[in-house]
């Protein structure tokens, strides 16, 4: 008997040029992905939300400014206590909500008048008296004694900030550094503001990263500058005037709800929106402090700022000790000295103080 033998008709061969073609383009285009999200700097093939942090630099500065002018490195690589971020287009909603409907019904009045010094001639003990009142029909002297010379178009711009994230540079001391990470509805809900003087803009202008030309409107990047003017109202030592603004943030933006302070020495790395509602919003607190990533307590960070010389009055760093002591403080608190310390801060959220009110 013959075998049956069945024969497989094989396919056209214009079919078969189809399918080459066809697994060609595959292969191309799965090349091409691999290559465009090893190379791309969020590493995605496609954007998420437009609510993703903006890639693209907010501004360059020349290579000859500020080349010497870095943070110190810290050798701290992770935070203790990870911090969780809510969805981005949630906190924006939930923040634009607070500032709507807040009202503050117990509002601080403060003692106004002239003085020899910024900060009044308060001795200590008067000073601890007005800590715990409970009387909101009593002033309490909070700065101000002098006039603090800026002028009168960023006054109006800052008491229109319901948001505000704030830095500043005296003496030519620091470098401007742009924060990264900000979603494009950020820069629309919060103010930033960079205060310098003149030494610092004299600085900015010969490097070529500021022009004086439009004198009421100066910007670098993100940052609004606010030239504080020379006056005899302010301390002789820049130093001191540079944490007027620190200290007293809810006096220059009298209307802000929420305000971050950052050190010119570190950079904001989160989008400011994120951290004010993971840091106040979501616990329910007036404020948040960042942890200094070597000293543990005020007795050492005295210690550091006599030893680098960042304040010269080693005798009054003494002094200022000794009545924190007195007065029952605990040196291993986290309490900050009001002279200019050494603030070497690189911690999880990359700022220094957030406030509400």
């Amino acid at each position: 008997m013959g075998k049956l033998i069945s024969v497989t008709a094989s396919p056209p061969l214009c079919v078969r040029s189809k399918l080459l073609c066809f697994s060609l383009v595959y292969l191309l285009t799965t090349l091409s992905l691999i290559l465009y999200v090893s190379l791309s700097r969020n590493q995605c093939i496609f954007r998420y939300s437009p609510f993703d942090p903006i890639q693209t630099k907010r501004f360059s500065f020349p290579s000859s400014y500020g080349e010497h002018k870095y943070a110190f490195p810290t050798h701290r690589s992770s935070c203790s206590s990870p911090v969780f971020f809510s969805d981005y287009w949630t906190v924006l909603n939930e923040i634009h909500s607070i500032c709507r409907v807040s009202s503050s019904s117990e509002t601080l009045r403060y003692i106004h008048g002239k003085s020899e010094t910024f900060g009044g001639n308060f001795s200590t003990q008067k000073r601890f008296s007005y800590f715990n009142h409970s009387n909101n029909d009593v002033e309490v002297p909070c700065g101000f004694f002098r006039d603090f010379p800026i002028s009168n178009s960023d006054r109006v711009e800052m008491d229109k900030c319901e948001l505000v994230v704030a830095s500043a540079i005296f003496n030519d001391h620091d470098k401007i550094i742009q924060p990264v990470g900000l979603r494009v509805k950020t820069l629309e809900t919060v103010c930033f503001y960079m205060f310098i003087d003149n030494k610092t803009l004299n600085s900015l202008s010969h490097h070529n990263v500021i022009s004086k030309n439009n004198p009421k409107d100066y910007r670098i990047g993100a940052w609004r500058i606010i030239k504080i003017s020379e006056s005899d109202n302010l301390y002789p030592n820049p130093a001191m005037n540079g944490v007027i603004p620190k200290y007293l943030i809810h006096r220059l933006f009298p209307n802000s709800k929420f305000s971050i302070w950052v050190d010119t020495k570190i950079q904001l790395m989160i989008d400011p929106l994120l951290l004010i509602h993971s840091m106040l919003v979501i616990p329910e607190v007036d404020i948040a402090i960042s942890k200094h990533p070597f000293f543990v307590n005020t007795i050492e960070e005295a210690m550091a700022t006599a030893r680098w010389k960042k304040w010269g009055d080693v005798d009054g760093l003494r002094m200022q000790m000794e009545t924190y002591c007195e007065h029952g403080l605990k040196p291993w608190s986290s309490h900050k000295l009001p002279y200019p310390t050494e603030e070497v801060f690189t911690v999880c959220v990359y700022t220094e103080v957030m406030t509400r009110r």
